[in-house]
């Protein structure tokens, strides 16, 4: 069977929940799934109880650098490298372990920051073997990927809780 890539994007909730049930149904199935994060410190809910399902690796960077916007020089260089070196590290093991799935969740949003280069993450993906399906998330995605996806599901937002003022809440955002 041939791997597609998948996109979730938009501004809505639901990118990170789609991949991370993508990530279950897969593994389910028997086979292998790489599950990583970008722009995340790896505490949030889904991370706890993916890696106790078997089959699954889940790989995060483990470090918080904050809002890529607030980030002066010095620290965009040194979130760049440690994102660059994150992203080297996830497609060696998923190509290591023949992942059936690689989830690669926020990696857009780390590409539009600058802290990824689109065309490392392009040329990534036209070589990666050849039954190996991929999922990116986040918000944005550059023109050369949404033509190398197979899917492309929006999440809009027509409301959500945080334009009241209501923020992030354990075990439902995070």
């Amino acid at each position: 069977m041939d791997g597609l890539i998948h996109i979730y994007e938009g501004n809505g909730k639901g990118k990170t929940t789609a991949g991370v049930g993508l990530a279950v149904r897969c593994a389910g199935r028997g086979r292998k799934v790489v599950y990583s994060q970008f722009l995340k410190d790896g505490s949030s809910g889904e991370i706890g109880v993916l890696k106790n399902i078997p089959g699954i690796i889940v790989m995060t960077g483990g470090k918080n650098f904050g809002f890529t916007f607030r980030m002066n020089e010095e620290q965009t260089k040194e979130a760049a490298a440690f994102y660059r070196k994150l992203f080297l590290d996830i497609v060696n093991t998923a190509v290591e372990k023949k992942a059936g799935l690689l989830v690669m969740d926020e990696v857009l949003d780390a590409c539009n920051s600058g802290m990824l280069d689109t065309r490392e993450l392009v040329d990534f993906l036209k070589n990666r073997p050849k039954d190996m399906e991929v999922v990116l998330t986040g918000r944005n995605p550059a023109p050369e990927l949404v033509e190398m996806a197979d899917y492309v599901t929006q999440m809009t937002k027509k409301k959500h809780p945080f334009d009241r003022g209501i923020g992030a809440r354990e075990g439902i955002e995070m």
